[in-house]
């Protein structure tokens, strides 16, 4: 990613690993929770496009990425990601900023913007932050994979057309979930509760999404078994302004089955100028 630096910041005792790169309207990007998951692993389809057009700051959560792991249980902390997020903009220079979030990280971005006036745009993929009962493909996806067997029923369960499971996606997976031996106890740590309340945790309150006065593009894939389209409708249906964006033929990953479509959205939300020629 020669168009990106690496930068981080110390954040209750770890590193916040974050890529900036690109100029003009600031966005925040951030990943979902699943075992292996970081900015590159959600977003690497996607990032340099979005990059020409706008001032990118791609942020791994506290234990994921390169990003370190929190010293002190619970892993697994809303709240926690929520004020790491909090930093990060923070230290994003200017006014106005632009979210888009994946996953429990679109619940983060919903709740950034029912608290942080500096939001002013978001996107989501596949969100959490409305109830739903956990399954089968949920308990897959916070389950760390203990072989390429298990990495590949994980791949079944998020993405719907598996022509887009590719040897970079195994390759780049493998890479976090195998070669780190303290990868897995640590994920594996992540969910010491019931996983239902995990989904708990994420949900927005009927007066937190009241809050949202932003604007708001929800996309969702139509055949998203573990995090099921219904949480995106149940949200979008409780703020006036936001879009609502269903895929059909399409899983948990957005951005890897259908990153052409994800950047239109994206280009339609937060505008730019075409890219120089």
């Amino acid at each position: 990613m020669s168009a990106y630096s690496k930068n981080s910041f110390e954040f209750e005792g770890a590193k916040a690993s974050y890529l900036v790169g690109g100029a003009g309207f600031p966005i925040l990007m951030i990943h979902g929770s699943g075992p292996g998951a970081s900015t590159m692993g959600n977003w690497r389809l996607v990032l340099e496009p979005l990059a020409q057009r706008y001032r990118i700051f791609a942020m791994d959560l506290i234990g994921f990425g390169e990003s370190g792991r929190r010293p002190k249980t619970p892993y697994f902390d809303v709240n926690f990601w929520l004020a790491q997020c909090k930093a990060m903009i923070d230290s994003i220079p200017g006014g106005d900023i632009g979210i888009i979030g994946h996953s429990v990280s679109g619940a983060l971005a919903l709740k950034l913007a029912a608290s942080n006036q500096r939001v002013k745009k978001v996107l989501t993929t596949g969100s959490m932050g409305a109830h739903f009962k956990v399954n089968a493909a949920t308990l897959r996806c916070w389950t760390a994979p203990k072989t390429r067997a298990d990495l590949l029923e994980l791949a079944k369960a998020t993405i719907h057309d598996q022509r887009h499971v590719t040897d970079a996606w195994i390759a780049g997976r493998e890479k976090v979930l195998f070669e780190d031996a303290t990868y897995g106890p640590y994920f594996t740590a992540m969910f010491p509760r019931d996983r239902q309340e995990y989904v708990d945790d994420a949900v927005l309150s009927v007066e937190e999404l009241s809050r949202i006065q932003c604007d708001v593009t929800m996309m969702h894939g139509r055949n998203d078994i573990p995090f099921p389209p219904s949480m995106s409708i149940s949200i979008a249906e409780k703020i006036p302004q936001a879009d609502l964006i269903l895929l059909a033929r399409c899983s948990h990953s957005v951005a890897v089955e259908y990153p052409d479509k994800l950047l239109a959205a994206a280009h339609l939300l937060f505008g730019s100028p075409a890219p120089e020629a």
